[in-house]
């Protein structure tokens, strides 16, 4: 069964290609357009990660975070941040709300699934003729 993904990003494109590429590597991703229902669609999705942009219309992503580690059904499940914020002191503010890996955007495709990878150590890896 593949590793299920929810991905919360307002942005189209970016949504569309964090799902792309995500499903092209074996991954089940569930798009979460608004903020404002990513815990609920979390808790019915089950996610085994959830990716996240930072800054986000109506909730921040760090109140999302927030909200997931004090949830006792979604505490466990990993973070990755996905942000424009590329200082230092806003990684370790990021980190400090709980998520797990941060990622830089634009992001580069092989950091972003080796990241995903890190998170989801049992994910499967395609064979190099189904990802096209």
């Amino acid at each position: 069964m593949a590793k299920r993904v929810l991905v919360v990003e307002d942005n189209e494109l970016n949504l569309k290609l964090f799902c792309d590429l995500l499903r092209a590597h074996g991954y089940a991703a569930e798009p979460v357009r608004d903020a404002r229902e990513a815990v609920a669609r979390a808790r019915a999705f089950e996610p085994d990660l959830v990716v996240m942009d930072i800054q986000l219309p109506h909730v921040s992503g760090l109140e999302l975070i927030g909200q997931m580690r004090r949830d006792p059904r979604l505490r466990a499940v990993p973070v990755m941040a996905v942000t424009a914020y590329a200082g230092r002191e806003d990684e370790d503010r990021i980190r400090a709300a709980g998520a797990n890996a941060y990622v830089s955007k634009p992001i580069s495709v092989m950091r972003f699934i080796e990241e995903v990878r890190g998170l989801i150590p049992d994910a499967p890896v395609p064979d190099a003729d189904t990802v096209g």
